[in-house]
């Protein structure tokens, strides 16, 4: 019980960030989003299925990747840490300019033909395989919950996490915008949910350069 307690507070920030990540839509939310409205619900949420395997995927294999590396190079976290922490910073920055920015989100619709669900959910675990970014945002968000002496089981946990974190809210998307009106009302409030994504984005940037492994 020492040990959860102990290691729970970078974990709970690791469920956070990635929380908060996804509430700002990128072009994989945007996909969700256009197929849930053009095609229909059931293709968007295969769609989404498929992203939040992907990005299981990539979870994993940071998960594994960086408990390899610390268990023979503890000193790598420092640089761990500062990778991550100037991705948040540059998160940070994009969420203050797109809340400065007077244009909306914009829906998008995968290009080809319609698909069965089976094709959609492949379609959406390929999008996410093949973004060079998620690397880095893995690497920001499970470096926010581990130190030098972390467990393995540390890793693990914040990937169980985020992984029905996941799953959750990108369903969530394909329900909320198989209408228009969630859209409107997303972009209604869009600027202020932007400026409170940079605020926390650049504070755990802040926070992860500073901490010491």
């Amino acid at each position: 019980m020492d040990q959860i307690s102990l290691y729970l507070p970078g974990i709970i920030l690791a469920y956070s960030a990635f929380l908060i990540s996804i509430m700002s839509p990128g072009p994989n939310v945007l996909a969700i989003i256009g197929t849930s409205m053009s095609v229909g619900r059931p293709s968007g949420t295969a769609l989404a299925l498929g992203v939040a395997a992907g990005s299981f995927s990539w979870a994993m294999a940071t998960a594994l990747g960086l408990s390899a590396l610390l268990a023979s190079y503890a000193a790598a976290l420092v640089v761990i840490k500062v990778a991550g922490g100037l991705y948040l910073l540059w998160l940070a920055y994009r969420s203050f300019r797109a809340a400065a920015s007077a244009h909306d989100i914009a829906a998008t619709t995968l290009a080809g033909p319609e698909l069965r669900p089976s094709g959609y959910f492949l379609r959406g675990l390929t999008i996410q395989m093949t973004n060079p970014k998620a690397a880095l945002a893995w690497i920001a968000i499970i470096s926010l919950g581990i130190q030098a002496d972390a467990p393995v089981w540390v890793s693990f946990a914040i990937v169980a996490g985020t992984s029905v974190l996941s799953v959750a809210i990108h369903c969530l998307y394909a329900a909320a915008f198989s209408t228009g009106t969630m859209v409107r009302v997303y972009g209604s409030a869009r600027r202020w949910i932007q400026g409170a994504l940079g605020i926390f984005f650049g504070v755990a940037g802040l926070k992860l350069l500073a901490s010491r492994p």
